[in-house]
């Protein structure tokens, strides 16, 4: 008897070990979300807009905030297709997006991620600020329906 309690107890064991690896095998909300910023700026880096589109859902939107000559605010509409057509359009100088500490909430099916850059076109600043997104939950994983950005050329984040 001692010895079939043993061998179950064992077994037991053991399958809570397997289950326990296959557990934490699996990646977590934050870590695909994170995956999925890197697989956009990945994609720009490289031109291929067929990577971006992978991040979005395909009624995204998108939008800048920027102060004009005078210092007012202006909130510009972008658009899903025209990011990635800019994206796709070949060029001899790689768009590269470097970024700072990302923040990223999630409840249930929503996610918010704040993610500070500085742009680049090949070696050359172009502009930095803060994207900010929100990513829903979908039957095909975590997905973009909206960035909004700041952009400016000076008051960086300096730890990117």
């Amino acid at each position: 008897m001692k010895s079939r309690f043993t061998k179950v107890t064992a077994g037991i064991f053991f399958l809570s070990i397997i289950l326990s690896y296959a557990v934490n095998a699996q990646k977590t909300d934050r870590e695909i979300i994170l995956s999925q910023i890197e697989t956009l700026f990945d994609g720009m880096r490289a031109g291929d807009s067929s990577a971006v589109s992978k991040v979005f859902r395909s009624d995204a939107t998108m939008q800048s905030v920027s102060k004009d000559r005078e210092g007012n605010t202006r909130i510009s509409q972008g658009s899903l297709s025209g990011f990635k057509n800019a994206v796709g359009t070949p060029r001899n100088d790689m768009l590269d997006e470097r970024v700072g500490k990302i923040q990223i909430n999630i409840d249930e099916n929503l996610a918010t991620a704040w993610v500070p850059y500085s742009l680049y076109v090949g070696d050359s600043f172009s502009h930095c600020g803060v994207n900010s997104f929100q990513f829903v939950k979908t039957v095909d994983g975590w997905k973009a329906i909206s960035i909004v950005d700041t952009r400016r050329r000076t008051e960086c984040v300096e730890e990117l």
